[in-house]
């Protein structure tokens, strides 16, 4: 999702665009040096001009918006009508031609970091774990090397993945302690495996500690707390090519050390690390999410930083529950910033595999709710 840019008046274009043409678009703008709403201008406007359009397949577009200079939008709506497309049609037609004008340079990329994402929503009970779990053993399954952080002090997917014991384990150095310069020894030693065989030894688990849910207290003594878990997380990086961390259900500093460690790096794709909002289709959601992004936009504020929201996730989702539940999905799904990812059902096999503390892609790989996982992963995929 971009953002309005501070050169003159512009307007905000609300349309739909696949996964794969978004991705394409914001790593050719990177590479090109461009902000991807000037990328989106300049297609647009390249289009105008061009008689002749192939289709392109739009299968699979979501909500997405950008800003254009102002009057554009409206012009890109009548140019549409006039071609007798839709404007989710001509949008793709627009960012394919540009695409093609402007291939990948022969320069390779800068090195980019590790991709880091929170899965994060001070409301509890909407699905933190469950999404925090799921996201990340497609992405083993897949092939990627990845960390799961367990930051929530209730320490759920701790336990639903079979390892609770460790969470109350004496004598062992903790996250925190990494985290307030306390710790002696390595962090890796803290990590565990998944051993089934579709994750390839590929899935890890950094375990949550009976010593959490002091951690506000104890960042509050840190000096420049907002580093502490980048600081504590720094030696792992190079193992793993993406790391999920499975957020609070609160604020504060917490939080904030959190979002600091998913905020954009120097030189990296904007959406690439950031922040997923697992909610319910209730108006309890939409306040807690108002609440978040105000925490999330103060921290940028105050500490110069930008961290992506990266987007929405309807989990539990069931129309039958009333003209209301779908009422605030529609609300959701017409919101450009942050878009929704997914609609998750309210289903079984989810809450079938945390009671068993069994993966849910070794539980019920061919369930529904098991392919959502993977169609979310490859949102994240490096």
């Amino acid at each position: 999702m971009s953002i309005p840019s501070p050169r003159g008046d512009r307007e905000k274009l609300i349309t739909s665009l696949t996964p794969q043409l978004r991705r394409h678009l914001k790593i050719r703008a990177f590479e090109h040096g461009m902000d991807i709403q000037d990328a989106t201008e300049h297609a647009i406007k390249a289009w105008y001009t061009t008689d002749t359009v192939p289709e392109v397949d739009t299968s699979g577009a979501k909500t997405w918006g950008t800003f254009l200079p102002s009057g554009e939008p409206d012009e890109f709506k009548s140019v549409c009508a006039q071609r007798g497309v839709t404007y989710v049609q001509g949008l793709a037609q627009a960012l394919t031609l540009w695409l093609d004008a402007h291939p990948s340079p022969t320069k390779p990329l800068v090195a980019q970091p590790v991709v880091r994402v929170i899965i994060a929503n001070q409301k509890g009970g909407v699905g933190k774990t469950f999404i925090s779990s799921g996201i990340a053993q497609a992405l083993a399954e897949a092939g990627h090397r990845v960390l799961l952080v367990d930051y929530d002090p209730q320490g759920h997917l701790t336990a639903e993945l079979g390892f609770e014991d460790l969470m109350y384990e004496d004598d062992v150095e903790t996250l925190m302690m990494h985290m307030d310069g306390s710790a002696k020894g390595d962090i890796h030693d803290l990590l565990v495996a998944l051993d089934q065989e579709r994750f390839g030894e590929r899935l890890h688990l950094l375990p949550a500690s009976d010593d959490a849910f002091l951690r506000d207290v104890a960042l509050s003594k840190v000096s420049f707390s907002e580093a502490a878990l980048e600081r504590a997380l720094e030696p792992l990086e190079l193992d793993y090519d993406i790391i999920i961390i499975d957020g609070p259900p609160s604020l504060g500093l917490n939080m904030d050390t959190a979002l600091y460690y998913v905020r954009r790096r120097e030189g990296e794709l904007a959406d690439r690390s950031g922040l997923i909002s697992p909610v319910w289709a209730n108006r309890a959601s939409h306040r807690a999410v108002r609440l978040l992004k105000r925490q999330k936009d103060d921290l940028c504020h105050k500490g110069r930083i930008t961290v992506d929201y990266l987007g929405l996730i309807i989990n539990a989702y069931d129309s039958r529950r009333g003209k209301l539940v779908r009422e605030n999905r529609e609300q959701w799904e017409k919101s450009a910033s942050p878009s929704v990812l997914a609609v998750i059902g309210d289903l079984k096999e989810g809450r079938e595999a945390s009671d068993g503390e069994i993966p849910l892609l070794e539980y019920a790989p061919d369930s529904e709710h098991a392919q959502a996982m993977r169609d979310l992963a490859k949102e994240l995929a490096v």
